[in-house]
């Protein structure tokens, strides 16, 4: 079993709610300080970019914490157990309709995935999760549909495709003991939904906080520095500058790839930004680069899968897709 797994054990009893650890206060103590001082004169630019960001992934990163306790509190483990704990192709198809249902952007599911991970889900089917979620979900579909018509749909059926093949190439990485192990073993039988039968609101709000604050302790952090990180390069480098080499050749989408790694911080805000890129390029291939590469390189997102579930799967996860993003999106140029 891993041993990665055990840091996302609280502590404390599972009756007291957790205080704010030492890396979200200073990086949140380091945002604030860096917001207050964008409002000033000099760094117009930064305030804007800053407040547009904020704007963009407040409410999905809420929502996602907001789910996060509610599944630790009311969700059984056995229950998750039974349908993303197994290592199977059927677990990863749970994972990818489970994505395509979800309705957050790519750091509301991280909070997700990283709470369904220590109820007992399998690596392999958190990837898939992760990967189908912010390109393949209901909401961004529309979205899409709304960008680019038709074509919208091999964004969508690549997406999957993609979260389908990593599943199954993790699941054998699985088998050879290259990643980490479940975080915890469960026994699937043990399936009880007491917390809500037995409804008590007192304690499922105060249980729903417990787990609202120990699964913001784990990611809020890595996504206040992807925030800043964001920030910084949309207020200062001039958008001219990177669509100018993003051209619908190999070269182009390694640049695009660089900039989509540092770039993602929701799906939904990024989306215009990859329409542009299709109007200044007109290579459809790019696009899909800078989002489907934005989840799968993004730095916020391997760090959390780092330091919540282990550096085997973090260094995997860019290994195995960038190959599949890079020759889809040849293709999709080709196409183009």
């Amino acid at each position: 079993m891993s041993t990665a797994g055990h840091c996302c054990h609280a502590s404390k009893p599972k009756d007291e709610i957790p205080p704010i650890n030492r890396r979200l206060a200073i990086m949140g103590g380091i945002f604030l300080a860096v917001l207050l001082i964008s409002f000033l004169p000099p760094f117009d630019a930064l305030n804007e970019s800053l407040l547009s960001y904020l704007g963009i992934v407040w409410w999905a990163v809420l929502l996602g914490l907001v789910l996060g306790g509610i599944i630790d509190y009311f969700v059984p483990d056995g229950f998750v157990i039974r349908f993303l704990g197994k290592r199977n192709k059927m677990t990863l198809i749970h994972a990818v309709l489970a994505g395509f249902l979800m309705s957050a952007c790519s750091h509301g599911i991280l909070a997700i995935a990283i709470q369904l991970y220590k109820k007992g889900a399998s690596v392999p089917a958190v990837i898939t999760f992760l990967l189908a979620s912010p390109w393949a979900n209901l909401p961004m579909t529309v979205l899409l549909f709304g960008f680019f018509g038709w074509k919208a749909l091999l964004f969508v059926v690549g997406a999957m495709v993609i979260a389908l093949v990593t599943g199954i190439i993790f699941t054998v990485l699985d088998r050879f003991g290259l990643i980490e192990g479940p975080a915890k073993d469960v026994d699937e039988e043990n399936v009880s939904w007491d917390r809500i039968t037995n409804f008590d609101l007192r304690k499922s709000a105060k249980g729903v906080a417990i787990g609202f604050v120990a699964l913001a302790n784990m990611v809020l952090w890595w996504i206040l520095i992807g925030i800043l990180a964001a920030s910084i390069i949309g207020a200062y480098i001039p958008e001219h500058w990177f669509m100018a080499y993003m051209g619908p050749n190999l070269t182009g989408m390694l640049v695009t790839l660089a900039f989509a790694t540092v770039l993602e911080v929701c799906s939904e805000g990024t989306s215009p930004l990859a329409f542009e890129i299709f109007n200044k390029t007109a290579a459809l291939g790019n696009p899909f680069v800078f989002l489907m590469a934005g989840v799968a390189t993004d730095y916020t997102e391997i760090g959390l899968l780092w330091t919540n579930i282990g550096k085997r799967t973090a260094i995997w996860l860019p290994v195995v897709t960038v190959p599949q993003i890079l020759l889809l999106g040849m293709w999709f140029n080709q196409l183009s």
